[in-house]
């Protein structure tokens, strides 16, 4: 079983054709293989499959084991290995994702994919679209939302999975990975939150800190951004275009007068490699 180890600012994927998997659960070879001491370590498994209403199906299992419905910055690393192994035809191509079917276009230099452009489709507003609690047909904006002993303002979007960010006052103060987790869990989502911290520096600066649902703190997440930028500009505090800053690089974010959004951004190879037979083993026991 050949595989390959990418990541897009940090945010890392462990790639494999969907087919080497078959007839294993693959949840549980995720959970197996994103482990960072006796797996390859990464922050998902990407499984492409080949599709007849796009070129390309994408899945994403998390390294906890669940699946998740769309990784911005899994999709740019799949949209550079398609690209740079020819299994695709042209600069621009069709992905069929949990989220619908969204259109790459890659951006070469010497054959090789260096930054990937990304339609992420349009955000979903209404609450039973995210979902979270409240009548269906409102949005959640700027609304109070209490986890524990602590209150925060909330605004939630849907970019192909659930997103709560969150605009706080002490940003550097932030225990990241006690807060994350707890807003995640919260009953108020009820297939749990990613979550974002955003820092405001000016309309079009922002900077994001990530905690995602199913894989903890991350350096990046391209949905995430996409999020961000969106719940920034409906609380008047950004344009519709913007550098997102996460702790992995830099994103460029762009909701279009169109109503979609666009993101930009690079992908990187890292190494391939295959599978020991110990492996293989216990990914088929599994």
């Amino acid at each position: 079983m050949k595989f390959t180890k990418m990541h897009g600012l940090g945010n890392d994927f462990v790639i494999m054709a969907g087919e080497d998997l078959e007839g294993t659960d693959p949840g549980k070879a995720a959970l197996m293989l994103c482990d960072r001491h006796m797996g390859i370590g990464a922050d998902g498994l990407l499984l492409f499959y080949r599709d007849s209403s796009a070129p390309v199906t994408m899945r994403l299992y998390n390294s906890d084991g669940s699946e998740a419905e769309m990784c911005g910055n899994g999709l740019r690393c799949l949209a550079k290995y398609l690209f740079d192994r020819k299994i695709v035809e042209g600069i621009s191509f069709d992905v069929k994702t949990g989220a619908g079917i969204l259109t790459v276009t890659v951006h070469p230099s010497r054959g090789i994919a260096q930054e990937i452009e990304v339609n992420m489709g349009y955000p979903r507003l209404k609450r039973q679209e995210i979902p979270v609690e409240g009548p269906g047909e409102d949005r959640c904006m700027d609304e109070r939302l209490q986890v524990g002993d602590r209150i925060y303002r909330i605004t939630a979007v849907n970019m192909g999975n659930p997103h709560c960010i969150i605009f706080p006052e002490n940003y550097d103060a932030l225990r990241l990975r006690e807060e994350g987790r707890a807003i995640e869990e919260h009953p108020f989502f009820p297939r749990k939150t990613n979550v974002e911290f955003v820092k405001v520096h000016s309309p079009s600066l922002l900077e994001v800190k990530v905690w995602e649902r199913g894989a903890g703190e991350t350096l990046a997440c391209g949905t995430g951004a996409c999020a961000s930028l969106v719940a920034s500009h409906l609380t008047g505090r950004s344009g519709r275009s913007a550098e997102v800053r996460l702790p992995g690089g830099s994103l460029h974010i762009e909701w279009t007068d169109r109503g979609d959004i666009v993101m930009r951004g690079p992908a990187v190879e890292v190494f391939q490699g295959k599978l020991h037979k110990k492996m293989r083993a216990s990914l088929k026991k599994g």
